[in-house]
């Protein structure tokens, strides 16, 4: 018996590396686009930088959110690949308003966008840097649509455990976006010069082919046309889509209150000059990279616990949920070392080491020693919140962040910026004690599961 356990271990091991392999690695081509964009941009100086950091601070929470309610489509389209019952009909049907859901949410957001400038000012920061943001704003809210489409488009693939294709063209992506970057940015190629507009413009062509490719993939691939997934796309489906943001709004909130209180960060950073603005960038690109692996990590959870919940068997519940978790907690740890161990030369990754940019680089240097501290709770509460998702548990989850980030994390991080004269290194430290407290509450209730009734009576 106990050969067979291991064997059972063992071979949810190799289901989810099978699975979360090409989610990490289109998780991290998909980060790469965003740190290309910084990459580029910094070379226009640190204050062209953090331009873009309050830019993009402002997108944070808001695209995590829609994010957040997009993802509850992996779960549901796995519970009905698990049950077989009606599986084609109740993909296909999740999968069109999730789309619907992807299309209405961009509107508002890109609205909001399209004017951010006087927003970013009102929000305290310097007029100079607000006016550098809206313009690249003004390029980068045409990525939303496709962005959210092909999220969607992303989840069925997962589910499918086939997402080697969001894979290969999340890789061609990155070279799409270095090379349309590099000419609008600097006007090489023909091109006029656009500066912040042009990275911004290059992020929405780079996700609009992204989209468009991974659309004929499911139209034209043999094992996809079945679902006829673009079929019937007008029609209504209120009760479905009703469960999709039942199920969805607090995942949602859950990650958007993640989000925000990044974004807020970025903001009271601006409070401390635009070397901090630029140092906070920097690190935030470095660990929200290394955080593509968790989250890759957690995506995959979500969808063995899902699958295996929909069969009924608890026991492999309990195996897909560790091991994504032991496998996410153990990337962080190396990760966090190599934070520690040369945290200069990350940095230097975004910024030349001139003299203008001395104080940037000092600064973000001083963060990611920080970040480095709080690799191992990110990662177990990213893949903590994935074990849950699959079994549809959103709710409590969605408390604990509200509470976490907003009333623990940024919290202590302003009493040490402001009350202790920490700066920018209290509002670092406040993220790392939110996302503790985050993770110890999202595993003591994996570990309770049975008790609090989120397996059993969907077994039946």
């Amino acid at each position: 018996m106990a050969s067979d356990n291991k064997g059972e271990w063992r071979s949810e091991l190799r289901a989810t590396l099978s699975l979360a392999w090409p989610l990490i690695l289109a998780n991290l081509t998909t980060q790469i686009i965003q740190a290309t964009d910084a990459v580029l941009i910094g070379r226009l100086g640190a204050e062209a930088l953090a331009s873009v950091a309050l830019a993009l601070g402002l997108t944070f929470a808001i695209t995590l959110f829609a994010l957040g309610l997009l993802t509850a489509s992996a779960p549901m389209m796995a519970t009905a690949l698990g049950a077989r019952f009606n599986a084609v009909r109740d993909v296909r049907r999740t999968f069109r308003v999730a789309m619907w859901a992807a299309l209405l949410m961009s509107l508002p957001i890109m609205a909001l966008l399209a004017s951010a400038e006087p927003l970013i000012v009102a929000l305290g920061q310097e007029p100079r840097l607000a006016a550098g943001a809206g313009e690249f704003l003004r390029g980068y809210l045409w990525a939303l649509p496709p962005w959210m489409a092909f999220q969607v488009m992303r989840n069925f693939l997962s589910v499918m455990e086939r997402p080697g294709w969001v894979l290969t063209i999340s890789t061609a992506g990155i070279l799409v976006n270095l090379g349309a970057g590099y000419a609008l940015i600097f006007g090489k190629l023909g091109l006029p010069a656009l500066g912040l507009f042009g990275g911004g413009l290059a992020s929405a062509i780079t996700w609009t082919a992204m989209a468009l490719a991974l659309a004929a993939v499911l139209v034209t691939d043999r094992q996809f046309r079945r679902f006829h997934l673009f079929g019937r796309f007008w029609r209504g489906d209120a009760k479905r889509f009703a469960g999709l943001f039942k199920l969805g709004l607090p995942i949602g909130l859950t990650m958007g209150f993640e989000g925000a209180v990044f974004s807020a960060a970025a903001y009271l950073m601006g409070l401390f000059g635009a070397a901090s603005v630029a140092g906070h960038q920097i690190a935030l690109q470095i660990a929200a990279t290394t955080f593509m692996v968790p989250m890759g990590l957690a995506q995959a959870a979500t969808v063995r616990v899902g699958l295996a919940l929909g069969r009924g068997d608890g026991d492999g519940i309990t195996r897909a949920g560790w091991t994504a978790f032991a496998l996410g907690v153990g990337f962080m740890a190396l990760m966090a070392v190599l934070m520690w161990a040369a945290p200069r030369p990350l940095i230097a990754l975004f910024l030349d080491d001139t003299p203008a940019n001395a104080a940037a680089i000092a600064l973000g240097t001083s963060f990611l020693l920080i970040a480095a501290a709080f690799q191992l709770v990110d990662g177990a509460q990213v893949v903590a919140a994935g074990m849950l998702r699959g079994l549809h548990d959103t709710r409590v989850p969605m408390i604990y962040a509200l509470v976490g980030y907003w009333v623990v994390g940024l919290g202590v991080g302003v009493w040490l910026a402001f009350g202790r004269g920490w700066q920018g290194a209290g509002i670092w430290t406040g993220l790392a004690v939110g996302l503790a407290f985050v993770a110890a509450l999202m595993i003591r209730r994996w570990a309770r599961r049975d008790r609090l009734g989120l397996v059993a009576p969907l077994r039946t």
